[in-house]
């Protein structure tokens, strides 16, 4: 991914998530340990996703990929936060910059859609139970994912297209801990209208057409389950959809936040707030929210450490 433009900014610093000399130490262990965290819930739940055959179902499957792209998008921005906490000067340079941009893009973008195919494993699962085996074939779970990652990175080319086309020559401060979209646009001193116009088209796009199918497909759960004369059919009906919900609405909750075009100064610190939630507090809760109340995953977590112990 080659950065050829008439930028004469080579490099840029990032400012961090505060300025405020007696946080630094306090914030940087506090995200140290959401790191590790984060790390170890994520890897944790991938292997006793691999290692236990009961959990080679779709459902698992999507969660797999729900927790790899986790750990991969926290590798991708909270390294040179942490940084930012212990450095006098966080500098990242060009091609750095962008290069953060694209993946962060992609695994954000990626984990759109994988929201969207569980959405959709749900819908099947409870709807159409019978059918369930063969509309979500081993075929059709590898092509929903293999789309998943081939829209994100599509995505993420055109975001990180939008940002290398722009000129940058007079501040290099970014007002943020890590390269994102808004923040470089604000430093730009070429026309930033185009980038935003297609950015804004790819987002709204994005957003309404997974939330639509998501609204959709919860819907028709909901109509279901009205339907359901067993009186175990409404508790296992909403435990089964119960954790993608709220991982639906704090991804898309704390990304709309985050991503709102910030008017001042004000609403940038607002912005980094949230972001913070959207990076760093959401990839850590997502394998506790799957797993706490998951008797599949604590079964497997048993067995793993009954043949670790053993």
């Amino acid at each position: 991914m080659a950065v050829e433009n008439d930028s004469s900014v080579t490099e840029f610093i990032l400012m961090g998530l505060t300025d405020q000399p007696e946080l630094q130490l306090p914030l940087f262990f506090l995200f140290l340990v959401n790191y590790v965290v984060t790390v170890v819930g994520n890897l944790s739940l991938i292997n006793l996703i691999c290692l236990n055959s009961h959990l080679h179902t779709p459902m698992y499957f999507f969660l797999f990929n729900l927790s790899l792209i986790d750990l991969c998008y926290s590798f991708v921005s909270t390294p040179k936060m942490l940084m930012s906490f212990i450095s006098d000067k966080n500098i990242i340079s060009l091609m750095g910059c962008m290069t953060q941009l694209f993946f962060f893009c992609f695994f954000v973008n990626s984990e759109c859609y994988v929201l969207t195919a569980m959405a959709y494993d749900r819908y099947v699962a409870i709807c159409k139970p019978l059918l369930y085996t063969i509309t979500m074939s081993p075929q059709v779970c590898s092509l929903l994912m293999s789309g998943s990652y081939v829209m994100g990175f599509a995505g993420a080319m055109v975001h990180t297209g939008c940002m290398i086309r722009l000129i940058f020559c007079d501040s290099s401060a970014i007002d943020h801990y890590m390269c994102d979209i808004f923040p470089l646009l604000q430093l730009s001193c070429s026309s930033t209208y185009a980038s935003e116009l297609v950015i804004s088209v790819i987002v709204g796009s994005v957003v309404i057409a997974s939330s639509l199918i998501i609204f959709i497909s919860y819907f028709l759960i909901l109509f279901n389950i009205l339907h359901i004369s067993s009186a175990q059919g409404w508790p296992k009906a909403f435990s089964t959809c119960g954790s993608h919900i709220v991982t639906v609405g704090l991804f898309y909750g704390f990304g709309l936040l985050t991503h709102v075009k910030p008017s001042s100064s004000g609403s940038v610190s607002q912005g980094k707030f949230f972001s913070v939630f959207y990076t760093n507090v959401v990839p850590m809760l997502n394998p506790f929210i799957c797993s706490l109340r998951n008797k599949d995953i604590k079964l497997a977590l048993k067995k793993t450490l009954k043949r670790i112990t053993n």
